[in-house]
């Protein structure tokens, strides 16, 4: 009987095999990536088929949608200082004055506030114009206000003291206790939010009395212009020339001096409720109202998704607010545009929308929208001659060549030691905080609100380096 010994050497075949297997998965996996490389050109070709169409579309989209929303240049600067430098108060003080009085809301407490006020603007103006001055309270004065304030200012000046209506000031008459404690409770959260001044219920009345019923006070309605000043404010140029009678003569409408950013938080539906109520009454968009909006890049389909779910700061269209609006606590502006139907119309819509109480919709934006709503461009004016401070923020215009100061004018009598005149500068005898700077808060609202007025701009890379301009045709900012 036999037997089977192995061979010392490996049998070649399954070497083979496993050779054979090796090739096997090498074409497959090479098979697979060829397959897969033909799904991804597939993939591709259909990426494209579909991209190529939308960048198309986008490519032809953009340059209609920055041609919408254009601020168009005009042929020349319509905005410009109604003076610069100093004038003969005793030549324009004699002119025919306009209907007009100054307007300040305050409290008893604020007394102190308000006669610094009074006094300075007395000093830097009104002590040649003697224009009437009107304080407000939603509670009566006392006879120790009355009394100071009455002695602080120059001979001639009217002063008179009247208490707000009732109606005028707190919750609308129409809101019932139920709405008013929902009110109430919209506030509470506001403050733990930490929105400013949002758990304040006073400051959300001062801001829908100030935004509308204030323009229907018995008090004002003997007067056409108005003047607003706030206990603590301070004026730090001489003013020489009438400005209610310049914007008169001028057609002019309203006028500011400090541009900001509003604080997104206490507002978020104003802007998207505004254009709500551009829309619904046919009001066209202008120049002025597209110098609200930051430049928008985004796809039409983004953007409007942005405007159909109301996300907070854009209008309908999805077009972005920018967040500027002129400080309202300096203000000379026409009261029949304020109490005109079309205004009045307006607020009514955003008080029946309960956003001076949900949210903390403010005045400054409030008449921001609407003078850029309502007016054409060059019915705005800034006072960029006008040296002006409230609480942590100025505007200081820098003064004219000393050749425009009048030095020995007997009117003006001496005015204490000015700061020296600078490159650009407009005003009358300043004593700005700093010769360095002409604001010191960004100019970059100012610059926008003026586009439609400013033939001269800021050039792109001026605004990428953060330099604005400090007022229409005068470039002169130093220090940004």
């Amino acid at each position: 009987m036999g037997y089977y010994r192995a061979s010392s050497q490996p049998s070649t075949l399954p070497l083979a095999f496993d050779l054979l297997a090796r090739v096997g998965q090498i074409l497959m996996l090479q098979f697979r990536r060829l397959r897969r490389s033909w799904r991804n050109r597939r993939r591709i070709k259909l990426l494209l088929k579909i991209a190529l169409p939308l960048l198309v579309l986008y490519l032809i989209d953009l340059p209609i949608h920055l041609y919408r929303t254009r601020v168009a240049r005009p042929g020349h600067d319509l905005d410009l200082p109604f003076a610069t430098g100093c004038l003969d108060p005793s030549v324009t003080a004699a002119q025919p004055r306009e209907n007009a009085t100054f307007v300040m809301l305050a409290r008893n407490s604020e007394i102190d506030d308000a006669r610094a006020t009074v006094e300075n603007i007395e000093w830097q103006f009104n002590r040649w114009f003697h224009y009437p001055i009107l304080f407000l309270n939603d509670v009566p004065w006392t006879e120790e206000f009355k009394d100071v304030l009455s002695r602080a200012v120059s001979n001639g000046t009217e002063v008179r003291f009247e208490v707000i209506e009732k109606g005028k000031w707190g919750f609308p008459e129409e809101m019932n206790e139920k709405e008013k404690t929902k009110a109430k409770l919209q506030m509470k959260k506001q403050g733990e939010k930490g929105v400013g001044y949002g758990d304040m219920e006073s400051y959300h009345h001062m801001c829908r009395f100030y935004s509308g019923e204030f323009y229907n006070l018995e008090a004002l309605r003997p007067y056409k212009w108005y003047w607003r000043l706030e206990p603590s404010v301070r004026y730090s140029c001489a003013l020489t020339y009438d400005p209610f009678a310049e914007m008169a003569h001028r057609n002019k409408v309203y006028g500011w001096t400090i541009a900001l950013w509003e604080v997104g938080d206490t507002c978020p539906s104003l802007f998207k409720t505004t254009d709500d109520y551009r829309i619904e009454k046919g009001i066209p968009r202008t120049p002025a109202w597209n110098a609200l909006f930051r430049v928008m890049w985004f796809p039409a389909p983004v953007r409007w998704f942005l405007g159909f779910f109301g996300v907070s700061e854009h209008d309908n269209s999805g077009n972005k607010w920018n967040m500027c609006h002129y400080w309202s606590n300096f203000e000379i502006a026409n009261l029949d545009f304020f109490r005109g139907r079309e205004y009045q119309d307006y607020f009514r819509y955003l008080d029946s929308k309960g956003g001076f109480y949900s949210e903390r919709w403010g005045d400054a934006p409030v008449h921001t929208l609407a003078v850029h709503m309502f007016l054409s461009p060059e019915k705005i004016h800034h006072f960029s001659d006008i040296g002006y401070e409230h609480d942590t923020l100025w505007q200081c215009p820098g003064n004219a060549p000393m050749d425009r100061q009048l030095l020995g004018n007997k009117a003006l009598a001496d005015t204490g030691k000015m700061t020296p005149p600078s490159e650009g500068g407009t005003g009358c005898r300043c004593k700005c905080q700093e010769n360095k700077r002409r604001r010191n808060i960004n100019s970059e609202c100012t610059s926008e609100l003026t586009r439609p007025v400013a033939f001269h701009r800021p050039s792109w890379w001026e605004r990428h380096n953060g330099f604005y301009h400090y007022a229409v045709n005068n470039p002169n900012n130093p220090g940004k």
